[in-house]
């Protein structure tokens, strides 16, 4: 069984283009706050702190999405991430973004590697992340 993140987001003036929809970049900003709020806040691990004072990064190296439903200006949306694979420098994640009525407006497949920020290279994915990434997979 897999462990789920989810935050509930209001979509604002500012993730829409002039037509009133959601433009689609503002899609991958969204997912990556809650990428940031899931380590900190679901695997107990300061992303700052993983980020600055670490120096471990979480880099984007694949995302595949597809867009469903458009969301609009004002629309109450639920995003929502599973882990989908766990390998030794990276991890694979299954991301979402729902509307009220439960329907999916986007799905994407986010695959983060951690490296070394000061030489940018891959590395093992930290023990102390590895552990609690491990223990939200077997939430239920």
């Amino acid at each position: 069984m897999s462990g789920r993140f989810e935050r509930a987001q209001r979509i604002r003036f500012s993730h829409c283009d002039p037509a009133g929809i959601v433009f689609f970049p503002s899609y991958f900003v969204l997912f990556n706050g809650l990428v940031e709020d899931w380590v900190s806040d679901a695997l107990g691990i300061p992303y700052a702190a993983l980020i600055g004072e670490r120096r471990i990064g979480l880099p984007t190296v694949s995302l595949q999405t597809g867009f469903r439903a458009i969301s609009r200006m004002g629309d109450a949306v639920r995003l929502g991430l599973e882990v989908e694979r766990l390998g030794l420098r990276s991890f694979t994640l299954a991301l979402d973004c729902c509307g009220a009525d439960g329907a999916q407006r986007v799905q994407a497949q986010q695959v983060i590697v951690t490296t070394d920020l000061d030489s940018h290279r891959a590395v093992e994915i930290p023990e102390d992340l590895r552990a609690a990434i491990e223990r939200f997979r077997q939430r239920p």
